[in-house]
């Protein structure tokens, strides 16, 4: 074969494979399907179930459910758990990311300071939590806060007020509104802090020395310096951070649900514990289930696209 017709059979070739994009294309079309079929599909189900009167399963497959159109949600409106639901969940959203930062933040320092020793050890220990399975976690803590005077959370509380001279009743936690909401905010900061920390640590350790340098030779002191350089250098670290352990915490379920099934009286049920009640427990009510987890849907969403705007976290995306 001469050389001029390989040329030709290679240009042959060449003009049947797919171009540059095309292949492209193709390799980000296994993705795109299975988001499709496992996180498109599910969402548009349920907004359509939420316009429905859909009881239980049964309706389900057997199509036994009338179009509703927005009759859910005007009854959702007018029902005062639904707006209890709401608020107490956003009230633990603020509380909780407010002090995992806090508290992620305090460690963070201690983790990166010169002259702490065993800096390493440490952060492998602090770090635990995110390793061990939420259930377990949840169980133990549940235990830690028995209303028995066994709890751990009860003894500490007594032998503290017992060294001030004072004899008091062991603590019900899960028996009182307040009481259980911050048993839960203690809980997810446990389950919650150790992602952040990392975070914050990676950061802290980017800050540029030279910047700490000048500002000591211009006299500046230690949190003069944790002011107007540290939390500057780390402020859209802790902003990403932070919008994602609150999208986590507004979806917390786990937490309410093991402790005390969101009570007492219903104070405490979170906005996806309030959904899976109506849609599961008797009688089922899936189409008004689907229609709360519309709204969470909704709300998460907005929570997560303003936070993005005002921490400024998609500038220079446009340019890539």
């Amino acid at each position: 074969m001469s050389f001029s017709s390989e040329n030709a059979d290679r240009s042959w070739v060449a003009q049947r494979l797919p171009s540059k994009d095309d292949q492209a294309g193709l390799l980000v079309l296994p993705g795109l399907l299975t988001y499709g079929i496992f996180m498109l599909y599910p969402i548009m189900y349920l907004i359509f179930l939420s316009f429905t009167n859909a009881g239980g399963a049964e309706d389900l497959i057997r199509g036994t459910y009338d179009f509703v159109a927005l009759d859910n949600y005007g009854r959702l409106v007018q029902d005062s758990q639904f707006w209890t639901s709401m608020g107490v969940t956003w009230l633990f959203v603020f509380v909780s990311v407010v002090l995992k930062i806090i508290f992620s933040v305090a460690m963070a320092l201690v983790f990166t300071h010169d002259r702490v020793r065993g800096k390493r050890y440490m952060r492998a220990l602090a770090i635990i939590p995110l390793g061990l399975p939420p259930v377990f976690t949840i169980t133990v803590w549940r235990q830690m806060f028995s209303p028995a005077r066994f709890g751990i959370a009860n003894e500490a509380y007594i032998n503290i007020a017992g060294f001030l001279g004072q004899n008091p009743e062991p603590i019900g936690w899960f028996f009182n509104r307040w009481m259980a909401f911050a048993s839960y905010v203690i809980t997810e900061l446990w389950l919650a802090y150790a992602f952040m920390l990392i975070i914050i640590v990676s950061a802290l350790q980017d800050v540029s020395g030279e910047l700490h340098d000048a500002a000591k030779v211009d006299g500046a002191g230690y949190l003069h310096r944790f002011i107007h350089v540290t939390l500057p250098a780390i402020k859209r670290p802790v902003w990403f951070a932070s919008i994602l352990t609150g999208a986590t915490s507004f979806q917390q379920f786990l937490v309410p649900f093991i402790f005390n099934n969101g009570g007492p009286s219903r104070y405490n049920e979170f906005i996806l514990l309030y959904g899976y009640r109506e849609a599961f427990q008797s009688p089922p009510r899936m189409g008004i289930g689907a229609a709360i987890m519309v709204i969470a849907l909704i709300f998460i969403g907005m929570f997560m696209w303003i936070n993005v705007r005002k921490g400024r976290l998609a500038e220079g995306l446009s340019d890539q």
